[in-house]
């Protein structure tokens, strides 16, 4: 079914709207998943807050012109699934991860994160990133640690104090 003028031109401007925000995307070959398979991606894909689009890939290029994700201009052959990430960088990664162990015809072409090209093999590594919150977990762990430790060594003073006049009242008495 031909598209339209206006419909390509709306599918550019949401793809290219998407691409503006996202902090990473992900380009896979979906052949020879059924409507099935292909639909619970997406679904997991909405669950997940990552934006799933089969495009042509000459409405891909127009779309992605101008943003960081240029770079995967070059890997658009073939059946081309986007998936870009908004929020957290490796969610999009982790997806397609987890949707690739089930799914072996889903082949990763690229990955692309701040303006650069990343192969298929980064797939693992990406998708292993922190999210938002445990990053930030990590963060207030790593920087509590000197403060707990001071206290700790504030709180030992009076503590020594305490048992040494204990020690010597006990002294005393006998």
């Amino acid at each position: 079914m031909a598209l339209r003028l206006e419909d390509k031109k709306q599918i550019v401007s949401e793809v290219s709207e998407i691409a503006q925000n996202a902090v990473s995307a992900v380009l896979v070959d979906y052949r020879g998943l059924s409507v099935a398979e292909m639909t619970g991606i997406r679904a997991r894909a909405r669950e997940a807050g990552v934006y799933l689009r089969v495009v042509r890939n000459t409405l891909a290029k127009r779309a992605v012109e101008g943003t960081g994700f240029e770079c995967l201009s070059n890997a658009l052959v073939g059946p081309s699934l986007l998936a870009f990430s908004s929020g957290e960088p490796g969610a999009a990664a982790k997806l397609i991860r987890d949707c690739a162990k089930e799914l072996e015809q889903l082949e990763v072409r690229a990955i692309s994160m701040g303006g650069s090209l990343l192969g298929p093999e980064s797939l693992e590594s990406i998708a292993s990133l922190p999210s938002l919150d445990e990053a930030r977990a990590s963060l207030l762990a790593l920087m509590q640690a000197p403060i707990a430790k001071l206290v700790a060594a504030m709180n030992e003073v009076p503590s020594k104090l305490v048992r040494t006049v204990d020690a010597v009242k006990s002294g005393k008495g006998t």
